[in-house]
């Protein structure tokens, strides 16, 4: 038992989030279903392995002229 407990306390960018998400209840699915469209992607290990092997090294200084 705490006796000088504070009470919990939310910012104004988490009530607003709250807020939105008891208005629009399908919003979370909505944020998977983006997400999933944009970064959520099968990788070909094989093809990823291929290019990384093809890949041609940089200089140490890019814009040294060879002379």
């Amino acid at each position: 038992m705490y006796l000088f407990r504070r009470p919990d306390y939310q910012s104004d960018t988490t009530q607003f989030i709250n807020g939105l998400k008891q208005q629009n209840p399908a919003l979370e699915a909505q944020q998977l279903a983006g997400r999933a469209l944009l970064w959520d992607k099968n990788v070909n290990h094989e093809v990823a392995a291929d290019s990384a092997q093809a890949a041609v090294a940089q200089k140490p200084y890019v814009y040294q002229t060879n002379s």
